[in-house]
């Protein structure tokens, strides 16, 4: 079997595990429900999948973003890493949806239609209280809050306090689950959903446009917004939405162990805090099984990082947004669970080819371009975490 010799193989190994994971979730409450009931009492591995995704993407994530540099890059790349896809997945699910083949998630014709919009675009429909379109993409919402963060953090040379930051949410989900067990940001809040999604766009368009103390102060402002959506905005209470942020924290961590610039101890300790209060804040035990569950498979593939894994299994790596985003589209249209399956990898791998990989190479070339065009700006824009890799 041929393998993957990239040193980030692993990476996409795991994630070429966990999107079929999600998928498998529900699929099998769509074809096999009396089975999958069995295995969803144990362990929810639709919840396992998105918290592998989760220390994934805290793990690469930082790690992008100092290797550019450069703030304007990072959300360059982040934009056409994420929303092309996007754009096409809700355009065939609204079609879907209109032949009667799909249905989006309940609650979504009761709101106001641009907020409907502003939301599921800037793709923090989960935090600000407005339904999604395509139901796996509540997600999606944590991933932007962390962006924010770690833009922030960085601005400020503090984003090498992964580990502290991990700590401290994880030990604040605690309380705060107890005090918030709801959104605050909740379907009655149409007017503070929509200013909020303005004020998400208003700091990444200055921080992208602006330049020195101003582009800090907003990348700084966008940073707090993303830690008061995930308070204020969980759907699944403050404390599971905290614990959420503090496990992409703990990926960060696991990631600057890696590089030398923090001791593997405390990497270790925020993991294991995540895990303990993931118990903690769990309102059933399946979602704390995978979280524990997620932090044991993620921590054994990075043990194995150094050897090769199977080149299929990086392939699904490479394709498992398009599979994550557009698995919901299929449950009504295809007849069993291995139809779906095999639907699925064509789809995602046409979807990938067609959409993903050609908006990630335009992403490139224009970031290239206006490197290229202002190197003297690029460079003042240039700014180094004091913990960078």
């Amino acid at each position: 079997m041929a393998a993957n010799p990239s040193r980030l193989a692993w990476l996409d190994a795991l994630r070429g595990i966990a999107a079929p994971a999600v998928a498998l979730h529900h699929s099998a409450w769509t074809f096999i429900p009396a089975v999958w009931a069995e295995v969803d009492r144990r362990v929810d591995v639709g919840t396992w999948g998105v918290f592998v995704f989760f220390l994934v993407s805290g793990y690469i994530i930082p790690a992008s973003l100092e290797r550019r540099g450069d703030l304007r890059a990072f959300w360059a790349g982040r934009a056409f890493r994420l929303v092309p896809l996007l754009l096409a997945a809700l355009a065939l699910a609204l079609l879907l949806a209109y032949a009667g083949v799909f249905e989006t998630s309940p609650g979504l014709d009761s709101r106001p239609p641009p907020l409907v919009a502003l939301a599921n675009l800037t793709m923090l429909q989960e935090l600000l209280g407005v339904p999604s379109v395509i139901n796996v993409m509540w997600t999606l919402s944590y991933e932007m809050a962390f962006y924010l963060m770690t833009a922030g953090l960085f601005a400020v040379r503090q984003a090498h306090r992964s580990a502290p930051i991990a700590t401290v949410l994880a030990v604040a989900a605690v309380p705060l689950g107890l005090l918030m067990p709801h959104a605050t940001i909740n379907g009655g809040a149409d007017l503070v959903a929509a200013l909020m999604g303005v004020a998400v766009i208003l700091v990444i368009v200055v921080t992208v446009t602006a330049n020195g103390r101003i582009r800090t102060a907003a990348a700084v402002i966008g940073g707090l917004l993303g830690l008061a959506l995930v308070i204020l905005g969980s759907r699944i209470g403050a404390g599971q939405g905290l614990v959420i942020a503090a496990t992409m924290f703990a990926g960060t961590a696991v990631w600057r162990a890696e590089q030398g610039t923090l001791r593997p101890l405390w990497a270790v300790a925020a993991l294991l805090t995540v895990i303990v209060s993931g118990v903690l804040v769990a309102r059933e035990p399946a979602w704390a099984a995978a979280v524990l569950l997620a932090v044991g498979v993620f921590a054994l593939a990075f043990r194995l990082r150094h050897r090769p894994f199977p080149r299929w299994l990086a392939y699904l790596g490479v394709i498992s947004f398009s599979l994550y985003l557009l698995h919901p589209l299929l449950l009504r249209v295809v007849p069993n669970l291995l139809v779906f399956f095999l639907v699925l990898l064509v789809l995602g791998h046409v979807a990938y080819r067609f959409v993903e990989a050609p908006g990630q190479g335009l992403g490139r070339r224009l970031i290239r371009k206006t490197r290229a065009a202002g190197p003297e700006a690029a460079r003042g824009e240039r700014t180094h975490s004091s913990g960078g890799a």
